[in-house]
């Protein structure tokens, strides 16, 4: 395929950002790809990367082509696994990430019992709260909570979520108890990754940004400060639901609690589903539906 190769090259370049970094990634020299992506800007005529002894930079151009030719790679990938592998155990490398309480919890342990009939398969399995980027980053499938907003990637869901607003007896008994929204302004907000609270008002989704002075991207953190009366927090069922039983916790504002929202198998447009995603989605669905970890 006419300059498929130098494409390649300049597509791990800018991902990896360095031409070094490149060609560990493809298994060449540096001088190699250097080579490779020279004989691409001549033959397309333009300048794609500004180069310095210290870092790259796309040009206008170079831009331009890599925004249409950065998912090509994955997509030919795609292409010939779907085919190599049809009719066949699902097999190769698979990457995929998730918030980090809910993989622990959950998803780490029904990975590890999926491995157990499928010992083909290679997992490489980041837990992180962190946003990944799917296509920039390799991931195959990511786990995520909430709202559904980026369009560019294919979605399942997993299962229903609820957020609960709560805060510990000794709180309320020194600070007293919100009763309407707009009391939130008033008392100490503890916020995890999010700053913005989602409640249900006249019917209608409403988000509420939340300033606080306390803040931290753990939510078992989060729960320990709720616990410990430092303030009001909204964390999900998996985290309090136990606490909230038992009276630790008090839930505040169940008239504005909004219903459900979703856990969410989310993985690029660009792929058709392999045999391994499609296998991966349809265990953890079914998994979730046979013995929701969620149940009252």
């Amino acid at each position: 395929m006419k300059n498929w190769e130098a494409m390649e090259a300049f597509i791990e370049v800018v991902r990896q950002g360095s031409f070094s970094a490149a060609a560990i990634k493809l298994s060449v020299s540096a001088s190699h790809i250097s080579r490779l992506v020279t004989q691409l800007e001549t033959e397309l005529g333009a300048t794609l990367l500004f180069r310095t002894t210290r870092r790259i930079r796309l040009s206008d151009a170079g831009e331009l082509y890599y925004q249409h030719c950065r998912d090509l790679p994955e997509a030919l990938g795609s292409a010939e696994e779907a085919i190599s592998t049809l009719n066949q155990a699902p097999i190769g490398n698979f990457k995929m990430t998730c918030a980090t309480t809910f993989g622990e919890r959950y998803i780490a342990p029904l990975m590890n019992d999926f491995l157990l009939n499928h010992p083909k398969i290679e997992l490489d399995f980041h837990l992180t709260n962190r946003a990944v980027d799917l296509i920039e980053e390799g991931y195959d499938l990511a786990i995520r909570m909430g709202a559904m907003k980026d369009s560019s990637h294919l979605s399942r869901r997993l299962c229903d979520r609820e957020e609960f607003l709560c805060a510990s007896r000794e709180y309320i008994d020194q600070h007293g108890m919100p009763h309407t929204l707009a009391e939130l302004s008033k008392h100490k907000c503890l916020i995890g990754s999010n700053n913005h609270w989602l409640f249900q008002q006249d019917g209608q989704r409403k988000e509420v940004k939340i300033n606080s002075q306390w803040r931290s991207n753990s939510g078992t953190a989060l729960l320990d400060a709720v616990r410990k009366g430092l303030g009001i927090a909204q964390l999900p069922d998996y985290y309090v639901r136990d606490d909230l039983a038992s009276g630790k916790l008090i839930a505040l504002l169940p008239q504005y609690q909004y219903p459900y929202s979703g856990v969410w198998l989310v993985y690029p447009k660009v792929r058709q589903p392999s045999p391994k995603l499609q296998s991966i989605c349809d265990f953890l669905i079914q998994s979730f539906q046979n013995d929701s970890p969620f149940a009252k």
